[in-house]
């Protein structure tokens, strides 16, 4: 039985990566959901195929009691229902017995974004002249300038950069490329980031990323998130920084500028504008004080 439930999963995760072309972290966080559920059937003496929604409610409510968060409990509610959507389309089930299973109520969470000043201080550190120092104001300007996330910054080969006309292209989710204009300002500091950068690429072998670490492979989120996390502590941002907030301070801050909403949507590379739409609730959250602040009778 084991071998049997090996096979369901081991299938449908190849699906979600062949068929539907999801990142290799969408498909490995859908596995570990999955394991979670299957282990809890086998526990409960229940099949896999032979689920009901009240098998779902008392897993989900297991999880609640560990103290799990919405958002988590809701993703594990997409997981289990692409699952079983996939096995009825298979022909192993008649129907997906999650087809109406209703996910948890969410209250909505804004996500959090750093001010303009916050930016400008972090970029008014000055930048060494070492290569750590130079690659991190170049990944700083580029993430800043464009939203990328995290996983598309490091992942960046640098034959997708154009910085005679400013532009690069980003392989986003599910393998979707876009491009997005890059100002003068991340120009420059990519430029100087480079010059370095082609050293280190005559002296050995180098991975084809951008942005690379002291033995010339890729460098690692982890070691992005350590440096930006340093250069925040020189700057004296208090905000707890990590590269997923310079995402939504780029989004935010357009927004709040004038920015029209599906241009936004495709700099992000969101396929649904209702997912861009809440920076504008971001943005609306601070309109007041803003107004305050800086209207001259305000």
């Amino acid at each position: 039985m084991q071998d049997e439930r090996s096979s369901l999963l081991e299938e449908y995760l190849k699906s979600l990566s062949l068929e539907r072309g999801l990142s290799r972290n969408t498909v490995a966080a859908y596995s570990c959901d999955l394991k979670a559920w299957l282990a809890f059937l086998a526990k409960s003496g229940r099949e896999p195929l032979a689920a009901v929604q009240e098998d779902a409610s008392d897993f989900l409510w297991k999880l609640k009691s560990k103290g799990l968060s919405a958002s988590s409990l809701s993703r594990k509610v997409g997981a289990l229902r692409s699952f079983y959507a996939f096995q009825a389309a298979e022909g192993r089930i008649p129907a997906s017995p999650l087809a109406t299973f209703r996910s948890p109520r969410l209250q909505e969470r804004l996500p959090q974004a750093l001010s303009e000043s916050e930016v400008e201080a972090l970029f008014r550190v000055h930048p060494g002249e070492d290569f750590a120092s130079r690659r991190t104001r170049a990944m700083l300007e580029l993430l800043y300038a464009t939203g990328m996330r995290v996983t598309e910054l490091v992942s960046l080969k640098g034959e997708y950069l154009n910085l005679q006309d400013g532009w690069v292209r980003v392989l986003g989710k599910g393998s979707k490329e876009r491009l997005v204009p890059v100002h003068d300002r991340a120009k420059r500091a990519l430029a100087a980031y480079l010059a370095l950068r082609q050293r280190k690429v005559a002296a050995k072998a180098t991975d084809a990323e951008l942005f690379i670490g002291r033995t010339g492979r890729k460098l690692s989120r982890v070691q992005f998130w350590r440096d930006l996390a340093a250069l925040g502590r020189k700057a004296g941002v208090r905000t707890r920084l990590h590269p997923h907030l310079l995402r939504h301070s780029f989004a935010t801050h357009l927004l709040a500028h004038g920015a029209d909403l599906r241009a936004v949507q495709e700099l992000l590379g969101h396929s649904s504008l209702s997912t861009t739409q809440i920076y504008t609730h971001v943005e609306r959250s601070g309109m007041k004080k803003a107004h305050e602040d800086a209207h001259p009778r305000g």
